[in-house]
This record gives structure tokens, sequence and C-alpha cells, in this order.
């Protein structure tokens, strides 16, 4: 049955979901979008804002992903991975085990707690889980978003649900564009409609309310429902069901999407791959002071995961004045000025960082 296995999937992703969070690689989330600091932490790494061709190659890799699978697999996602069908379908499971006549009101009281957890777990996305228990109800912006967005995720979930797949999601409209002959879509076989039992089993169980008999719809989600409410009829007579999943999915199409996509994903690996170890910048501060002295503004990203102890030197004959040795956290940044003095003719300035085994050279004018 098609259901089992569309629970088995969406149990594994609100697992995953609701779990990541608490994940720790690193001394960090998993996965988690720092506000203060403007870094995303990813599987024990971190991508800076000032990072955008890491985003950028992010996003081609994502566009062409979703692109392959809507072309080859229709609406797969809106039926098995899309998180609104997922809370659904997990909230219509909990409430089925109460009477008939007043499941619709428990669905509605089920969706309460279910809709706190997701709002509080979008939160740990952003903020840690420990520091967010610690500050739900006492930071007020904590607690004013986890209100908000509960209240916001309950009304959605409870009042358009699943119309919002059929009216408003913009990826449902997209993916007409996207399909072709051979895309899987959920079919009525008309070859067989003469044998059909007209039992409108297929029509009761789904979930956006189509006939299947009535052709293909492009509110269909393809979830199967009717697939295994239409054998649950016809095993009794030895038949095969009506409605059942139709198209091809090795075709031309699967792997020049399926390559591109897999450069993509393999472009975006080497990117993260070949980041240096640290990030060193300096820029000249137009600061009035006396000839032969000038003043520098450098900053110092540590991409990795060690502690480094770094030394500030330069290979020229100046002087430098301020703090030399540098201690950078994992992954963190150190913002910090020094003056240098020349006695001499000096047209470019050699500044170097080095320690733990880290050389880097920057040149910049002097004055």
């Amino acid at each position: 049955m098609w259901r089992k296995k569309r629970r088995i999937v969406e149990i594994l992703q609100a697992a995953i979901v609701t779990g990541l969070p608490f994940v720790a690689i690193n001394g960090e989330s998993a996965l988690r979008f720092d506000i203060s600091t403007l870094k995303l932490h990813l599987f024990g790494s971190v991508i800076w804002m000032r990072e955008f061709y890491l985003i950028l190659a992010a996003s081609l890799f994502f566009l062409l992903f979703i692109a392959f699978v809507t072309i080859i697999f229709g609406r797969i996602w809106c039926g098995w991975f899309c998180p609104q069908t997922v809370l659904l379908d997990l909230n219509e499971s909990i409430a089925g085990v109460t009477k008939k006549k007043h499941r619709k009101t428990w669905q509605k009281l089920t969706l309460i707690p279910l809709s706190a957890l997701v709002s509080i777990t979008m939160i740990w996305y952003f903020i840690p889980p420990a520091e967010t228990f610690r500050s739900l109800f006492v930071a007020p912006t904590i607690t004013a978003f986890f209100l908000v967005l509960w209240l916001l995720v309950y009304l959605e979930l409870a009042f358009p649900g699943r119309g919002f797949c059929i009216s408003i999601c913009p990826y449902a409209m997209l993916q007409n564009l996207l399909f072709d002959k051979d895309t899987l879509v959920i079919e009525y076989d008309v070859s067989r409609d003469a044998t059909c039992m007209r039992c409108d089993a297929c029509v009761k169980v789904c979930p956006v309310g189509i006939d299947i008999k009535n052709g293909l719809s492009s509110a269909c989600i393809a979830c199967a429902e009717c697939i295994d409410a239409c054998r649950s009829m016809t095993a009794k007579r030895g038949m095969l069901p009506f409605p059942n999943y139709k198209g091809r999915v090795l075709r031309p199409k699967t792997f020049w999407f399926g390559g591109a996509t897999a450069i993509a994903a393999i472009a975006l690996v080497l990117l993260l791959w070949s980041r240096p170890a640290v990030d060193f910048l300096v820029i000249r501060d137009n600061a009035a002071l006396p000839p032969g002295l000038n003043r520098y503004s450098f900053i110092i990203h540590n991409n990795g995961g060690e502690k480094l102890a770094l030394e500030l030197s330069s290979s020229d004959q100046v002087t430098l004045i301020g703090e030399h040795t540098l201690l950078l956290q994992p992954f963190s940044a150190i913002h910090g000025s020094i003056l240098v003095k020349s006695t001499g003719k000096l047209e470019h300035l050699h500044l170097r960082i080095s320690g733990n085994g880290i050389s880097i050279n920057r040149e910049t004018g002097f004055l």
C-alpha cells in the first residue's frame, strides 16, 4: 500500500527536520543561520554572508534539482515531501484514532500542539535549541516570534489547508510548465472504464477533492491515496486498480537534467572544498597622520574549526605599532588596525600573517 510507504517517508522527514538543530558539529548546530553574526553553520563548516558566490552556486544547484525532480517525477514533492502535506497527513493519522463523527474537531485540536512544535522548530534554525528554551517567554523578541509563527502556522494549516496546494502555492503552478508527456503522474485507465464499479472510493479519499476518473488534473498531488482506495475494492475481484502511476523515469531528459544537476552539485562541493582556511583583507585608512606613518585596517576570517594563533609582520623595513599576535576562535573574525612607520621612501607595503602552518601576504599602498 502506498500510504504505508508515504507515512514512513513522512515520519523520517519530520524526525530529521525536528532533530537536526540538536545535532552539534564542532560545537555548533549542524544547520543554522546565526542572525547576529550573519553566518550559516553548515554541517561543521561556516558560510559567511560575504561569500555570496557560494550562495549563488547553492541556489543554482537547488533550482536545477527542483526542475529535475519535477520534470521526471512530477508532483512527487507535493504528495510525499512537502512540509504542509507531511504535517496534514500526520495530523490526520493522529486524529484518526478518534470516532469518525468527532474526527474533524480533533484534527483542529491536534493542530494546536503540532503548530507550536513547527513554530519552535523554525526558531531552532536561527537560535540554538538550548538558548531558545532559556529565552522562551523571557526574551520578548523570541516570545513574539514564537507566538506569531504559532498562530500563522495554525491558521494556514487549519483553514486553507489542502486548498493552499491547488490555489496559492507558486510551485504547484510552476509544475504545469515543466511537465511533459513522460512525466510521472497518476492516471486513470480509461481503457477499462466499462469495468469500473463506480464506488467512488478514489474520490472519497482524495485529499484535494478531485475525481481521477475525469482525467489528469493540475490539482493532483500524486499522493496515491486513490490507488490504495481502488486496490482495496478491486483486489476482491482479482483486478488491478484503475488509477496508477504512469510515466517514464529513464529517458533522455533524465540524463540531461540529471547530469546538469550533478555538475552543479560537484561545482558547489569544489567551491566549498577550495575555500582558504583563512581570509586576510587589508585596507589603508585615509587618516591625517605625520609623514612616514600610515594606519591600516584589517579583517581576518577563520574559516575552519581550529583555534588559530597568528602573527602579523612585514618583510619591509618598517615598524609595526599595535598588537601583533592575534588569536582567532573557530569560525570567527577579527577586525583590527595597526600603525606602520617607515623612515625611508616606501611605495608599497607588504603585510603578512603566519602561524599554524598558514602564511598569507598582502600588498597595499604606502604614503
